[in-house]
């Protein structure tokens, strides 16, 4: 190993010789030879299997699209190759070459290796930890994945460094000011201002500013969509309720599809502690916990389709089907409405114009890193934006949140004891939003308040600005098909299944139903639940 750790041995762990045996029996093919330094698999394979190792070694390397590579680790007998992508057969970001002496090894493809895990609860342990903590060790070390080449803090860059982050993805970021390997690139290639920024996927392919479903589609990490296929389940939003819906129902044999048009976690997944869901005391941030139920739901067989717009669902005749982006199509048996909600806009004047400039409606590393030191200011007074204050205060100069009401009303006692104990927190009560000011480059540079009781106003010079002022249900691409109430949340419990619409087959749970509980514990178990419906469902089909 080039770099030691002390969760080295559950990274890489030996299997024993009973393990090994047992092993044997699921492979998807004979033991392979290797001659010394061929290659077992290459960054960008799309399918590799992970390959348990019976003799001699395979050097494992990481790459960044830039033609540099560094080493990983040494795998000998009784290790096995692999990490995250090879539950779902997405494309490898790193590759594999026999040691000086070659090797012999077993492949275990992603369907016979999900059988593994499954089949042997003790093996299946050891190959799941180690596969997350690999994944873990190359987003920390940087330097292997998908390289993004432009000016740091951009609006572009924050959305697809905002991707890649919520889906686990190692990214690293060069600026394009500052002379380097990025900015002759850049030369090299003759990409324009405007056509910035440039990334650079793990296999080598350029993109010049591209969509996060574009670089996804560069990354390989969308599955084939076949319109033939008529699955038990589709799930509409990959948040805690559609993940928790994906590991129930595929953990219980049902063929699921699971799609999102941003990245997994939904509003919970850009949280940056969640403290009050059951069995964390320490709490657990929420891309952290998104993550895990992204893994598992992989890891029983659960198809992932991120990011993938559903534009519509048609309900009128034969099976449902949702309509996505670039009229793809996903059939299926049920369909489990998990879309969350949207976050609320306040009414102010050239807001979308800032929305990335300084405007932001989440707070995660990525933004803490940007407003270091700054004073900046926070609206909101529910728990999403406690849990924002008390992350971001620690890297800022000042903050100041502004509330409507006393927050006592809003958030919970643990948030509101935590906020009072820190110094550089300013709150303002009864004040809203009412205009934003921009520079020269249509940054973000002041705000101005107004005060409800006597509409005097104040400016605050500022170039970060969160907003946590609730959210809308996300449910527009529906409301053909079920109903809503008055302000758009889905109705549910028309029939004997609680969390059935009014439309047969047609489910939903989370936050966009009418009178859900908005908590991620709630979303969870409303995910867990309805499986249980559908399989009453599909069993009167």
């Amino acid at each position: 190993m080039t770099d030691p750790d002390t969760r080295a041995p559950q990274m890489f762990p030996v299997l024993s010789r009973a393990q090994i045996e047992l092993a044997r029996r699921f492979a998807s093919g004979p033991e392979h030879r290797f001659a010394p330094g061929e290659t077992v698999y290459a960054i960008g394979e799309r399918g590799a299997p992970a390959w348990l190792i019976l003799d001699g070694e395979i050097k494992v390397t990481r790459g960044d699209g830039l033609d540099r590579t560094a080493p990983i680790t040494v795998h000998g007998a009784g290790q096995f190759t692999g990490e995250v992508n090879q539950l779902a057969g997405r494309p490898s970001i790193a590759a594999g070459h026999a040691g000086d002496e070659g090797c012999t090894a077993l492949p275990l493809d992603p369907a016979h290796l999900r059988a593994l895990m499954i089949g042997s609860a003790e093996i299946g342990e050891i190959i799941m930890r180690a596969l997350i903590l690999r994944r873990v060790r190359l987003i920390e070390h940087g330097g292997a994945g998908t390289i993004l080449i432009g000016i740091p803090g951009s609006a572009e860059i924050i959305a697809l460094q905002e991707f890649l982050t919520r889906s686990g993805l190692p990214n690293l970021v060069l600026d394009v000011r500052v002379y380097g390997e990025g900015r002759a690139l850049v030369e090299q290639a003759g990409v324009s201002s405007d056509e910035l920024p440039l990334v650079v996927c793990p296999g080598g392919a350029l993109l010049r500013r591209p969509t996060s479903a574009e670089l996804a589609a560069c990354l390989g990490i969308i599955p084939d969509l076949d319109p033939d296929r008529l699955y038990d389940v589709a799930v509409v939003g990959a948040g805690p309720a559609g993940l928790a819906t994906a590991v129930y129902a595929a953990s219980e044999g049902l063929s699921v599809i699971v799609l999102d048009a941003r990245s997994m976690g939904g509003q919970a997944g850009a949280s940056a502690r969640i403290e009050n869901y059951l069995g964390f005391p320490t709490g657990i941030s929420g891309q952290a916990l998104a993550g895990r139920a992204f893994n598992q739901a992989l890891k029983f067989g659960a198809e992932i389709a991120i990011p993938v717009a559903v534009e519509r669902l048609v309900c009128d005749a034969g099976p449902l089907t949702l309509v996505c982006a670039e009229e793809r199509r996903v059939s299926a048996r049920s369909v489990v409405i998990a879309s969350g909600a949207q976050y609320r806009r306040p009414d102010v004047p050239d807001l979308a114009a800032f929305e990335g400039k300084g405007v932001a409606y989440w707070a995660s590393a990525i933004e803490a890193r940007l407003c270091a030191g700054e004073d900046i200011a926070l609206v909101g007074g529910g728990n999403s934006a406690g849990q924002a204050i008390v992350f971001l205060a620690p890297f800022v100069r000042t903050l100041r949140l502004f509330v409507r009401r006393d927050l006592s009303e809003t958030m919970s006692r643990y948030l509101i004891d935590r906020i009072a104990a820190l110094p550089n927190v300013e709150i303002h009560s009864g004040e809203e939003l009412s205009a934003l000011e921009g520079d020269k480059a249509g940054n973000l540079a002041a705000a101005t308040f107004r005060r409800a009781a006597d509409g005097r106003t104040r400016r605050y010079a500022l170039r970060h600005l969160f907003l946590f002022i609730g959210a809308d249900p996300n449910a527009g691409w529906v409301r053909d098909c079920v109903v809503t109430d008055a302000d758009g949340f889905i109705v549910s419990g028309a029939g004997s299944r609680s969390l059935e619409t009014n439309r047969a087959g047609i489910f939903a749970i989370g936050d966009v139903r009418a009178g859900s509980t908005k908590r991620v514990a709630a979303a969870v178990g409303e995910g867990a639940a309805v499986v249980s419906q559908i399989h009453s469902l599909l069993a009167q089909s």
